[in-house]
Parts: C-alpha cells; sequence; structure tokens
C-alpha cells in the first residue's frame, strides 16, 4: 500500500480503505538498475513478482520503466505470505521461466522490510547472494558489488548466477514518460498461477503470521530552551538528553 494513503484512527489502528497499492520504492531501485544493466551489456531484462490480485495495478508502471516483459503470480495466498513463502514460490517461478544470469531484489520491501527474501532466493536457487549493494557493475561475466555495512563497505566479486539485493542509494529511479506509459501498454506480461509451480503445502505455509498492526503514535515533550546565549542553549539541551539517557 502507498504509505500516504494510509491513516491512523484515534485508538492507533490503521485505516487503509481509500490506500492505493503501488511498487514498493525498494523494488524500484531494483528495476532500474536492472534496466541500466541491460541497457549497458544489451541485455533483455524481465520482472517476476508475487502477490494479491492487487499486483496487477502495478504490472503497467513496472513496464514503463524500461523492463522488456513481467512475469506476475497473483493469488490470495499473499495477503498471509511471509519471506519463506515468498522465496519458494519467486524461485519455482525462476525455474520455470528458464536460465537467468543475475537476479535483482529490493534490499526489503516497504511493508515488512524482513530483508529474507534475496538471501532465501539464493539458497533455493543454489546461488551466490550479495546484500546491500550500494554499486554495482558487470565485467566479463563477473559481478563486481560494493556492499555498504555500518561504517565501511566491501568488495565482493563472484561469477554469475547470482542474487543481488540492492540498497536504494545504488541509483535514482527514473520517471516514466508518456511515450514509455503509452509504449508499456504494448509490451508483454504473463501471469503464472501457484498451482502450475508444484510446490509441496508446507511451502505455502507461512513460518510468520501478522496478528495486529497498530500506528505510532510519539508525545513529544515539547521542552524549549530560550537562553540568551546559544551555547547556554545546547549546553541544557545535552544535560536533558542525559537526564533521558540518550545521551
Amino acid at each position: 500500500m502507498d504509505e500516504q494513503d494510509i491513516k491512523i484512527a484515534g485508538d492507533l489502528s490503521l485505516d487503509t480503505g481509500r490506500a492505493k497499492y503501488k511498487i514498493s520504492d525498494y523494488d524500484k531501485n531494483a528495476i532500474e538498475e536492472g534496466v541500466l544493466l541491460a541497457e549497458k551489456h544489451g541485455a533483455g531484462v524481465e520482472a517476476l513478482t508475487f502477490g494479491t490480485e492487487a499486483a496487477r495495478q502495478s504490472l503497467k508502471d513496472a513496464l514503463s520503466r524500461g523492463l522488456d516483459k513481467v512475469y506476475w503470480i497473483g493469488d490470495e495466498a499473499g495477503k498471509q505470505a511471509d519471506a519463506f513463502v515468498t522465496a519458494n514460490i519467486l524461485a519455482a517461478a525462476v525455474n520455470k521461466i528458464g536460465s537467468f544470469d543475475l537476479i535483482l531484489c529490493g534490499e526489503g520491501s516497504s511493508d515488512s522490510y524482513s530483508q529474507q527474501t534475496a538471501p532465501r532466493l539464493a539458497g533455493l536457487l543454489g546461488v551466490p547472494a550479495i546484500t546491500y549493494v550500494q554499486q554495482l557493475t558487470v565485467v566479463d561475466g563477473r559481478i563486481v558489488a560494493i556492499r555498504k555495512l555500518g561504517d565501511c563497505t566491501e568488495e565482493i566479486t563472484v561469477t554469475g548466477p547470482a542474487v543481488i539485493s540492492v540498497l536504494p542509494e545504488i541509483n535514482k529511479p527514473r520517471i516514466p514518460g508518456l511515450k514509455q506509459v503509452m509504449a508499456a501498454a504494448k509490451k508483454p506480461s504473463e501471469e503464472m498461477k501457484v498451482t502450475d509451480l508444484g510446490l509441496a503445502a508446507e511451502k505455502l505455509t507461512p513460518k510468520v503470521r501478522s496478528t495486529s498492526l497498530k500506528g505510532y503514535s510519539m508525545d513529544r515533550k515539547k521542552v524549549i530552551f530560550k537562553e540568551t546565549n546559544p551555547a547556554d542553549n545546547v549546553a541544557k539541551l545535552v544535560a536533558s538528553l542525559a537526564q533521558e539517557g540518550l545521551c
């Protein structure tokens, strides 16, 4: 759901009645990076998504961002699917689609942000996983990734195929123009059914279930420092924070 459309009621419950659906912001970075690599190396780039029927409305948006084709799996299981179920379904779909050189994922999702789908997917496909990637290049079939790890970076080189999850700072997703939006209507999209993927029932049973969801309410203390000397204000601020155990 688009976060801007979600309202928090007085009892902290979420009002999602008017919420529209969109592509996760993190997935936009993955799409953009895939398209940039495809443009640079003359490759094809396709997208795969799993969700409820609501995922259908995002397909045209995805195609307008430079993709050649999208595959999508619409199923009500998407309502309760966790990273375990999602990875199992995506892996089965990838195997059904065929060979690949590189799979790009958003580092997390805009809702649960579990950061598990990409490494789980790599494990199921039996290929390397590289996470927290902020810079990516492909040279002579070798994938060179710069990972952001706290206060340092790490450079990883692997030979594909591989699964890579990218951070938002890796690029700035393009905003499709009218021409791209019109062209997207002519690009192919293929629906896949969960029942056609040959998955056992236990692969479709979530390990984690969401039992409730509430908004967050923050009570500000509204402490104001009005000393004439700015340094005195800073000193009082630091002392106040220390009293709260924040520094």
